[in-house]
């Protein structure tokens, strides 16, 4: 054979087998798409099956913006896909299990997308709707192409009259029942009047502008299914009557109803908090058909209670809900003696759930935006709050956080967004220190993420310069804030996150084996502890602006902290605490956890309950507030569930009850009860190494504790000098200082020596001097 011969047939072979691996899968739009704002398409594509696939079948779906699944008329895939921004240029992928929905025969597989086209705080658009979709088995060959039947959905359309505020990508939701039937979805393809064209291949993955796909960090939603209200009250008008459908409690939910109609009659839902913040959010209409009909709006809503405007020819047969959230538990409980600590950690939770979805949110109505700082609070309450799988949301986050990095090294929030990307240098701080990146390390014990990201960390940090004087050169960022109210010391605010930046940042590279990394930053607390002490203390208080009319409560509390203020100045900062009161709901957490950080658990019980009585008191609401009251009384537009608020969940959890992560993943945590004037307290969380339960009763003397230790987990108890006693399981093992009979429950401990307790179930006493 010649060797030109043998050169076609191995250049025919190379052909056949680069075509063979790839992907036939191509983004995939309708013919007459213009990628207007609030478009609504439909695909459809029916195949063949010889018999059901033997193994699971996973697709692998993208889309811009979101999507909607049916396999054989069943509901596969209720809004699907994440919202944009990985990077500022990339998208999200889902992985679908589909294996149950299909069927020997023919398979309906009916897709419909909903393209925001919007800009907004929380979403970056390609500026093209479109839909990409690969078969990762054999067995079920299905991917996107030109044989996919397509169509502009005519029954959706966007409601005149006010549209929601600038922040929110998502649009009104109108749908007229005249116009399309929702049939195609389980009704063969080519037996149907609509006006399907072949769908148009835009290009393969990776294509612009979806570009690189990303895999989905967090997990699908969680779905309820369809409810019934509660409550229901009717306001009767002269033309138009008004259902009010209340909730259990706030929720992010799809509004469903069931009519009667003439058609051509226009129904209008919203919830109560249709204005929430200030700002208009999202509400939707449905226009009648003739007969009896069923409608759901799909995108979600979130409010106490549901309001369905009808014209009076309608005769309303049902109205119900369904329930969707972030794919979690409440695994986490806590309960004392005291009711108002019960409520406030049990709205906490609620709030906290409701503000997560396809990012930590600051609130689920106004905005619906990764700002930092409120992640960071958010983040600590869920290791205490819910399920290890709420953990999820704050590393999409923190990749989020630095793949969005710009060229200077700044980072910014929120994103992902594409009006409004702002450096908060206290709340970029923050987002990288001790509360933030090292405290998702540390209870989650995720080495691999910090791994990721700790060079772009280094790199943001090193934006930072100091003064002659060793403090921090203020930098204005773009948007200088340091908390909503008055008497923001800012300058001595950013000088603090940036000490705490520095000390979580020193450990990530501890524990990554970047000793002179680690050596360098450790050396640099030092000198800015000193010259921060220097510069600021003036003897009865830290101030870094003294033409502030008085000391910011804000400072004392991170520099406390931080351990820039040693606990010589502490009865200084008490007397501080006990006059001055500027933090808003988001700042007052650190003011709290400061001074149960200077053993002051009754006082901090005290501020506790006067700062937040009015939300935990307030009737009707489950949520927190974004300021110390609602509307004008509130910061920031006052929003009614806004989880900055929740603060106080994690310290009831972690200081009341004591539990916290001592080594990476819960593998040990301490046991160090601070619960001031309360005599009973329990709590229970779900680590990522198993659950950890507390229950603990304390007279003048003594305190009784059950405790449940995870297998493989070990629990530090302190013994600090106000201890003469302790019993393990009714046995006598430490007393005036000494263990005995031997040390095998000894353990060194940060500020003294501690009781070590293994895995199991124990009763501890312990006695006081």
């Amino acid at each position: 054979m010649s060797r030109k011969i043998v050169l076609v047939i191995w250049g025919l072979l190379s052909f056949f087998f680069v075509q063979a691996d790839e992907s036939r899968a191509r983004w995939i739009t309708a013919f007459e798409n213009q990628s207007a704002s609030n478009t609504w398409l439909c695909f459809r594509k029916d195949i063949l099956l010889n018999s059901r696939p033997s193994e699971s079948v996973t697709l692998k779906i993208a889309a811009d913006s979101k999507y909607w699944m049916w396999i054989n008329g069943r509901l596969a895939v209720f809004e699907g896909a994440v919202k944009r921004g990985p990077t500022p240029e990339d998208t999200y992928y889902d992985t679908v299990d589909v294996t149950s929905f299909l069927q020997e025969g023919k398979n309906a597989v009916a897709i419909l997308l909903w393209y925001f086209g919007k800009e907004g705080f929380s979403y970056q658009p390609s500026g093209k709707a479109g839909l990409f979709v690969e078969s990762l088995s054999d067995e079920f060959p299905l991917y996107s192409d030109k044989s996919w039947f397509s169509a502009i959905h005519g029954g959706y359309y966007t409601p005149k009259g006010t549209q929601p505020n600038f922040r929110l990508s998502e649009s009104n939701i109108g749908y007229d029942a005249r116009l399309f039937s929702e049939s195609w979805i389980v009704s063969p393809a080519d037996s149907l009047w609509y006006p399907w064209s072949a769908s148009v291949e835009v290009g393969k993955e990776g294509c612009k502008p979806w570009n690189k796909l990303y895999p989905r960090i967090i997990p699908m939603w969680k779905d309820y299914g369809q409810k019934e209200y509660t409550l229901r009250e009717w306001r009767r008008g002269q033309e138009k009557d008004t259902l009010i459908c209340h909730l259990p409690y706030n929720m992010q939910l799809t509004p469903c109803l069931e009519v009667e109609a003439q058609g051509g009659d226009t129904i209008s839902v919203c919830t109560d908090n249709y204005k929430g913040g200030g700002m208009y959010n999202l509400r939707a209409e449905y226009v009648t058909r003739k007969g009896r009909q069923s409608y759901e709006s799909l995108g979600w809503i979130n409010g106490h209670a549901v309001y369905y405007i009808l014209p009076k020819e309608i005769t309303l047969i049902n109205a119900t809900y369904r329930e969707t959230s972030y794919n979690t538990s409440f695994a986490g409980s806590f309960s004392c003696n005291d009711d108002f600590y019960n409520r406030l950690w049990t709205k906490a939770q609620r709030t906290l759930l409701v503000t997560m979805r396809d990012t930590y949110m600051d609130c689920p109505d106004r905005e619906r935006a990764q700002w930092w700082g409120d992640e960071v609070i958010e983040s600590g309450e869920s290791f205490y709050a819910l399920c290890p799988q709420s953990h999820l949301l704050m590393k999409k986050g923190m990749y989020e956080l630095m793949q969005w990095q710009k060229e200077d090294g700044t980072i910014f929030s929120p994103i992902p967004s594409s009006n409004y990307q702002t450096e908060l240098p206290g709340q970029m701080l923050a987002s990288v220190g001790l509360y933030g990146f090292w405290n998702y390390y540390l209870n989650t014990g995720d080495t691999a993420t910090i791994a990721d990201l700790y060079d772009s960390v280094k790199r943001y940090l090193a934006v930072w310069e100091y003064n002659e004087d060793g403090t921090v050169k203020f930098r204005s960022g773009d948007w200088t804030w340091g908390d909503w109210g008055t008497n923001v010391d800012i300058k001595g605010l950013f000088n603090a996150w940036y000490y705490l930046a520095l000390d979580g940042v020193s450990r990530m590279a501890g524990v990554l084996g970047k000793e002179d990394d680690a050596a360098d930053m450790k050396k640099e607390m030092s000198a800015l502890k000193d010259a921060f002490n220097r510069a600021y203390w003036k003897g009865y208080a830290y101030r870094a602006d003294e033409s502030l009319p008085h000391p910011d409560d804000r400072l004392q509390a991170l520099a406390v902290l931080s351990g820039l203020a040693d606990e010589s100045k502490y009865e200084a900062i008490l007397k501080l605490f006990r006059h001055y009161e500027y933090a808003s709901p988001y700042m007052e957490k650190y003011v709290l956890e400061a001074m149960f950080r200077m053993n002051r658990p009754c006082e901090a019980l005290e501020r506790m309950k006067k700062r937040f009585g009015k939300m935990v008191d307030y009737p009707r609401l489950t949520t927190l507030f974004e300021g110390w009251g609602i509307g004008p009384e509130g910061f920031g537009g006052g929003t009614y569930n806004h989880a900055w608020s929740g603060g106080g969940l994690t310290l009831l959890s972690q200081k009341v009850c004591g539990i916290a992560p001592v080594k990476p993943g819960f593998k040990e945590f301490s046991l160090r009860p601070q619960m001031g004037f309360l005599t009973h307290a329990e709590m229970s969380m779900l680590s990522v190494n198993g659950r950890i339960s507390v229950s603990l009763n304390r007279s003048e003397k003594e305190l009784k504790i059950r405790l449940s230790v995870p297998s493989g987990a070990q629990a530090l108890l302190p013994v600090g000098e106000e201890v003469q006693q302790v019993k393990l399981e009714g046995k006598k093992i430490f007393k005036n200082k000494k263990f005995y009979p031997d040390k095998r429950y000894k353990a060194d401990f940060s500020d003294g020596q501690a009781v070590r307790i293994s895995g199991g179930e124990w009763e501890i006493e312990l006695s006081y001097r």
